[in-house]
């Protein structure tokens, strides 16, 4: 049975962000908010995890997981970042914006793109999500909650558990989250390279 916790957005509950960091390290993967749409989570290093995770998402080794970060600091353990990108990343996070990066050697190499060796990275711009990484004193892979076949994400925390029931381990109920992506920009050229328009303003990054 999955569990249901009702957090709060501006002030989450402690105890249940311990208890949903809990879950994770035990192997669970958790449907969380965030600053878009909600995202299937789990542990960087737990490879079951990560499996089940693009099962139910219904993708590939190909399709970019994202690393969901702290902060800045964070990143450049995960990725290389020379000055250019460093100053790109730090006008527009924490915010609604992943960027693909040149992942490093700290990136397990199943999660990694295959043959492009990159890495999808955001600092997300919510107080629940930015409280569990905090707990867990790590990363969290994640991946925007769309099921095969949906034309939309998921953004109602009654419909995630509606249709995820008994498939993953816990839902984190932070209220209705938006159906409008993040904006993807590729950051591994000599020019930064828009692959999706979300909610983040493009401009930031010159496109």
């Amino acid at each position: 049975m999955t569990q249901y916790f009702e957090v709060h957005p501006q002030n989450p509950q402690a105890r249940l962000i311990r208890q949903a960091a809990q879950i994770i390290q035990g192997g669970g993967i958790v449907a969380a908010p965030t600053d878009s749409a909600y995202a299937l989570v789990c542990r960087l290093d737990d490879k079951a995890a990560v499996e089940k995770l693009r099962r139910i998402r219904g993708v590939d080794e190909k399709h970019h997981l994202t690393l969901l970060v702290r902060d800045l600091s964070e990143i450049a353990t995960y990725a290389r970042v020379d000055n250019r990108q460093y100053r790109q990343l730090k006008a527009v996070t924490p915010g609604p914006y992943t960027v693909i990066l040149e992942a490093t050697k700290e990136v397990p190499r199943r999660l990694s793109h295959p043959s492009r060796k990159t890495i999808g990275i955001r600092v997300p711009e919510n107080t629940i999500l930015l409280a569990l990484l905090e707990e867990l004193g790590e990363p969290l892979i994640g991946t925007t909650l769309q099921l095969p076949g949906d034309d939309n994400m998921l953004s109602d925390p009654d419909e995630v558990r509606e249709r995820l029931d008994r498939q993953i381990e816990l839902v984190i109920d932070g209220g209705a989250g938006t159906l409008e992506p993040t904006t993807i920009v590729d950051l591994t050229g000599p020019d930064a390279e828009l692959v999706r328009e979300g909610r983040g303003d493009p401009a930031a990054f010159g496109l």
